[in-house]
């Protein structure tokens, strides 16, 4: 009688590694213009990334991740523009979280923007905040039409220093460009790795500060904005307009806090004055 040999259980050096879950995500919207305003022309929404519409005086996307955050891996789509003559805002429910993720592993987070002729476009996400471990890369692009007026803030904190974490790492970057009639006319790009909270209090950083808010404003009114905007930053922010112009004119700005708690202290307000008053409600809940 002869036996086979059964085959030995696979040890875990021998067991092929699994991909972690992780969540991904696509949103596409796009307004246009109608006799009763603008109004939604199109909108996808795939995975664990959606928009939803809640009633306002302007058209407004409000972006929900359904992971309740970002972590290595996580891979997010959005794709959003105005329409000619039309306006769109997009804002995001709550602050977005980048939580701890696997050496190496970074998630990903890539937003295209439009505006044609005659439209405007506000990018008003609430904060993006950096938890201790997180890996985070991040890119956005904005294709302005002549004509086309474009607003934008990104705040970010680094840590929760209610919680006592005064000493986070990882690595967050950043890359944002607007181009204007296909023309490259503003890049801003920046890697924080290792310490981040050292790095960013740094000088020529953040000075001390562990949360920063960056504010673009393409359009008409960036010279005639300048001198107010500066009155709003305070000593802790700095704005210039570096592109001056009846159309396409460009102010570009920053500001520094200690904490997300005096970050939205000093920036609703603003936001407030640059919206003339028609900042997303999910901004004071």
């Amino acid at each position: 009688m002869t036996f086979a040999a059964a085959a030995a259980p696979a040890t875990p050096a021998d067991t092929p590694l699994c991909p972690l879950p992780r969540a991904e995500g696509s949103v596409r919207v796009r307004s246009k213009a109608s006799p009763r305003g603008p109004v939604l022309d199109k909108l996808y929404q795939k995975g664990a990334y959606k928009a939803v519409f809640p009633r306002s005086e302007t058209l407004t996307a409000v972006l929900v991740n359904t992971a309740g955050g970002v972590t290595g891996g996580d891979r997010f789509q959005l794709e959003a523009g105005a329409g000619p003559d039309s306006a769109l805002t997009l804002t995001t429910q709550a602050a977005e979280r980048a939580y701890k993720a696997l050496p190496g592993a970074a998630g990903r987070i890539r937003t295209h923007l439009t505006a044609d002729m005659g439209a405007r476009l506000w990018w008003l996400p609430q904060e993006t905040i950096v938890f201790d471990g997180a890996h985070v890369e991040r890119h956005l692009r904005c294709d302005l039409a002549e004509g086309a007026e474009f607003l934008l803030v990104e705040p970010l904190i680094i840590g929760r220093t209610a919680m006592g974490e005064t000493a986070v790492r990882g690595r967050m970057s950043e890359r944002i460009e607007v181009f204007r009639a296909g023309q490259l006319t503003y890049l801003d790009s920046w890697t924080l790795a290792g310490d981040l909270t050292d790095a960013f209090a740094g000088p020529g950083v953040g000075g001390g500060a562990a949360a920063m808010a960056s504010l673009i404003y393409a359009g008409p009114r960036a010279e005639a904005l300048l001198d107010p905007v500066r009155e709003y930053l305070g000593p802790a922010g700095g704005a210039s307009v570096i592109e001056p112009g009846q159309d396409t004119g460009l102010l570009v700005a920053r500001m520094l806090a200690k904490d997300g708690y005096q970050l939205r202290k000093r920036l609703v307000p603003l936001l407030d004055f640059l919206t003339e008053e028609h900042l997303p409600t999910c901004w004071r809940l």
